[in-house]
């Protein structure tokens, strides 16, 4: 397989095509983004340069995302599904196994990997994620009814509507990464998403892939999410990142690291 050319994965289920990319050498580490995003993220935050020299980075594009397929129809974004895409890219690869790291939307995708396929995991790394119902997340994490304006009027209008309700307006990077999406695939996840049951505690109880997770201090909607995972999965550790918020705990990538590297090391 090539590295740092973007390549394709197909899920065998519904025929819907993944972009990835591969950096580095060593043992391999999915990165999996957050919603609206790309997995140009973890170069812009500094994830890459961090790691490659130690991991083989495995760079994904979640469907509706990046250069992956984006596909209209919300059952197109079942769970299921968007977990089985990171299967096909392991299995494009060759790779039995990873280490899977995830933020927001990529974490609840690492973690249902870790319920649905746990022998191909490694190790497991959420950062603000969620086993919650996902019902009127988006509302809480945007604004109250960014769905149907997304739907109805388009990206820009969506971003105006969620800097209104910021304490600071959105940098250009994260602008320019909403705006490359494609504004009726994205609504058509969130609205998937907002279907799903989550994950039951039960269910968390019996995860027994090593596992970390982290967390803004300030993020008002996955805090205590995260917390209460950290205490059901066991073994979990939980890192509190003071100061960040949702939006903001990604793009600390020192601070994330300083917690990621010795675990990923102790594994």
């Amino acid at each position: 397989m090539q590295t740092g050319r973007v390549q394709h994965a197909t899920n065998p289920v519904d025929g819907v095509r993944i972009a990835y990319q591969t950096v580095g050498e060593g043992e391999p580490l999915v990165l999996l983004h957050g919603t609206a995003l790309s997995h140009a993220i973890w170069r812009g935050f500094g994830y890459v340069a961090a790691l490659r020299d130690r991991y083989r980075l495995i760079l994904v594009d979640l469907r509706g995302h990046g250069r992956s397929d984006a596909p209209h129809d919300e059952d197109a974004y079942a769970m299921d599904l968007v977990s089985g895409d990171a299967l096909a890219v392991l299995d494009h690869l060759e790779l039995p196994s990873a280490h899977v790291l995830g933020y927001s939307l990529g974490g609840r995708v690492a973690l249902a990997l870790a319920v649905g396929a746990p022998e191909r995991l490694e190790s497991l790394i959420i950062g603000g994620g969620s086993s919650r119902p996902q019902a009127g997340a988006f509302d809480r994490l945007f604004f109250p009814g960014c769905i149907d304006v997304l739907a109805r009027d388009g990206m820009d209008a969506f971003l105006d509507g969620w800097n209104a309700r910021r304490s600071w307006p959105i940098d250009a990077g994260t602008r320019a990464a909403f705006l490359a999406n494609d504004a009726r695939a994205l609504a058509a996840y969130m609205r998937r998403s907002g279907a799903e049951p989550g994950v039951d505690d039960d269910v968390l109880r019996g995860i027994a892939v090593p596992t970390l997770l982290f967390v803004g201090s300030d993020d008002a909607e996955r805090l205590g999410d995260t917390q209460r995972v950290a205490a059901l999965i066991p073994g979990a550790s939980l890192t509190i990142l003071p100061g960040f918020d949702h939006s903001t705990a990604v793009a600390a990538s020192t601070e994330v690291l300083a917690a990621v590297e010795p675990f990923l090391a102790a594994v």
